[in-house]
């Protein structure tokens, strides 16, 4: 259940709370022609940045390559009651401290010759800006909002909070 308040008054902070949360949302590279594809996130508040490990020869580096790397990132929490779509640029960036600071079993699948191995490397996600949505996720008060516009000429009113708000540069 998202916190409808924070959503108001706070979208920034509950963005950073549910995407810490989250195991992998979808990225992709605008203007590249190709899909979002799922990554897992590793969150960086204090430099308004999402990190992603990657390799060197993987598809989005080369996205990056041919168009800019203007990028768009969507989650949905565990929860399913928090929705987010974040854009900013797209950058390589094999920082061996984020490295260290990130490091975990389930990237160590990917890479046979661990934090050393060549193919490594990690894109930087500099936010820009976002809008989030977040609902209570309350059963009782959903049925009832789609019961009434089923049965009246109103449409259901809105189940939760619409928030975007752009990242300090």
């Amino acid at each position: 259940m998202s916190d409808l308040k924070q959503a108001r008054e706070n979208p920034q902070a509950l963005f950073w709370d549910e995407v810490k949360d989250v195991n992998e949302g979808m990225l992709g590279v605008e203007g590249s022609g190709q899909h979002l594809q799922p990554m897992s996130p590793y969150c960086d508040p204090d430099a308004n940045s999402i990190w992603f490990f990657t390799e060197k020869d993987s598809d989005l580096l080369g996205a990056i390559e041919a168009t800019g790397g203007k990028a768009v990132f969507t989650v949905v929490s565990k929860s399913r009651h928090f929705h987010a779509c974040a854009t900013g640029a797209l950058v390589e960036n094999l920082d061996r401290a984020k490295v260290e600071e990130y490091w975990n079993p389930v990237a160590a699948a990917w890479y046979a010759e661990g934090k050393d191995d060549p193919n490594l490397t990690l894109l930087q996600l500099k936010l820009e800006d976002a809008s989030i949505w977040a609902s209570s996720g309350n059963p009782f008060a959903f049925a009832w909002r789609i019961a009434k516009g089923n049965f009246t000429d109103d449409p259901p009113e809105d189940l939760g909070e619409r928030n975007h708000f752009r990242f300090a540069a």
